[in-house]
């Protein structure tokens, strides 16, 4: 019997070794992401300082008036402001994107979430397979896929836009009612998870840096869509 009672004993004592070890572990990953976080936002108020001191180019390019925007970095812990901008550009997911017309304004917005996203200017192809392999209309806050002109003129037909290749062309040449478009539509959420799956290493060193890539974003849109 003294000798069961000292098993158990033995046995309880392993158990709450474990458990105390365990309890430490959890409060040193806490401990690294929120001194992770901190240094994240205080990386963000500086270069956000730096670029209030030191305003660059907001002019638009004369050849460009489109970008296609995709959240490629995770942004727990960022400062408010880039929490803000992620929030307005509807990003709020990793390998989400969206189209931006692009004015001084937006291209103010891009350099505030710069470390975040890539961006670029999408060609005429680009924006077609995006729009007819992952476009949802925002219908009563559901996602309603792209699949019926009828459905198109009913909710924009105001505008003259009463087709698919109507809503295509509106959002390629950044046209008057590009807004309306735009917030018609929901988000683009990408296919990450597949190429992820398979390499996940390779993947995200062909994912790239953030940041504008000009014209390479249409590489980008081809290995997400």
């Amino acid at each position: 019997a003294y000798q069961a009672i000292k098993a158990t004993q033995a046995k309880q004592a392993l158990l709450n070794k474990r458990k105390h070890q365990k309890g430490k572990q959890i409060q040193f990953k806490r401990l690294e992401a929120f001194v992770r976080d901190s240094w994240r936002k205080q990386r963000d108020d500086i270069r956000l300082r730096r670029m209030e001191q030191r305003p660059g180019q907001t002019a638009v390019p004369q050849e460009h008036k489109l970008a296609f925007v995709v959240r490629i970095v995770d942004i727990k812990g960022v400062s408010r402001r880039v929490k803000r901008v992620i929030e307005l550009l509807r990003l709020r997911k990793n390998f989400t994107g969206t189209f931006v017309k692009l004015t001084p304004l937006s291209l103010k917005m891009l350099r505030i979430v710069e470390p975040y996203v890539a961006w670029g200017h999408p060609n005429l192809k680009s924006v077609r397979e995006l729009i007819l392999k992952r476009g949802q209309a925002k219908i009563k806050k559901k996602r309603v896929p792209l699949t019926d002109n009828m459905l198109i003129e009913e909710h924009l037909g105001v505008y003259g836009i009463i087709c698919l290749e109507d809503l295509i062309h509106e959002i390629y040449s950044a046209g008057k009612y590009f807004k309306k478009v735009t917030n018609f539509l929901w988000p683009f959420h990408l296919s990450v998870a597949r190429h992820a799956s398979r390499n996940k290493v390779g993947f995200l060193k062909e994912m790239g840096k953030p940041g504008c890539r000009g014209e390479a974003i249409n590489q980008l849109i081809r290995q997400l869509n």
